[in-house]
C-alpha cells in the first residue's frame, strides 16, 4: 500500500505536464500558427513571403533569361488570379506578460515543492507564448495576394493592402512591389 501512494505524486505531475503541453499544442491549432500542409494547382508560387515579389516560373521562350525583346515592357504582364489572405499582425509584448504572468499563477497552484516551482515555470512559459499568439491574432489584417504572368515566362506574385481594381485577365506593369493597371 506504501508503494502505490509514493507513485500518485509523480503521476499527478506527469498528468498536469501533458494537459498542459496538449492544451498549449490545442490553442496553437486554434489559432492558426500550427504549420498544415496544402497543395496547389497552379503553375504560381504556392508559398512566398508577405509583400515579396518573385520569379516563381519560367516558361520557355526565345529570348535568354534578364533580356527583353524590343518593344516589350519588362515589367507587364497579366493577372492571373486575385486572393484576399491574412497576414499576421506583430506582438508588443503586453500580452506575452499578461498571459506569462496568468500562466505562472496557474502553474503554482499544482503540485508542491520542486513540483510547484516547474509547474510555475511550466505556466509562465506557456502563457507567454499563448499570450504573444493571441495578441499577434488580434492585430492580424486583410491583404489582397496577386498573381501576374509576366510577359517573360515568369509568375510574380505580390501582396499589397489594396486590389485597386484590379481583375483576373487583366494586363498590368509591378511596379515597386505594387501592381498597377496599364492603360
Amino acid at each position: 500500500m506504501e508503494n502505490r501512494n509514493s507513485m500518485l505524486y509523480p503521476m499527478m505531475i506527469l498528468a498536469a505536464i501533458s494537459v498542459i503541453v496538449f492544451s498549449v499544442l490545442g490553442i496553437a491549432a486554434i489559432t492558426g500558427h500550427m504549420p498544415t500542409a496544402f497543395s496547389q494547382k497552379s503553375g504560381a508560387a504556392a508559398t512566398e513571403p508577405a509583400s515579396a515579389v518573385q520569379p516563381a516560373r519560367r516558361a520557355a521562350s526565345s529570348t535568354p533569361r534578364g533580356m527583353v525583346a524590343a518593344g516589350v515592357c519588362g515589367n507587364c504582364g497579366v493577372v492571373e488570379s486575385v486572393r484576399i489572405v491574412t497576414l499576421k499582425g506583430d506582438g508588443s509584448g503586453v500580452g506575452a506578460v499578461t498571459g506569462g504572468l496568468a500562466g505562472a499563477i496557474l502553474g503554482n497552484q499544482v503540485g508542491g515543492g520542486n513540483g510547484r516551482t516547474a509547474t510555475t515555470l511550466l505556466g509562465a512559459a506557456g502563457g507567454a507564448y499563448v499570450g504573444n499568439e493571441v495578441e499577434k491574432n488580434m492585430k492580424k489584417s486583410s491583404a489582397f495576394r496577386i498573381t501576374v504572368r509576366m510577359d517573360d515566362g515568369t509568375y510574380r506574385s505580390v501582396t499589397q493592402g489594396s486590389e485597386a481594381g484590379i481583375a483576373v485577365g487583366q494586363r498590368v506593369k509591378v511596379v515597386d512591389g505594387r501592381v498597377m493597371a496599364v492603360s
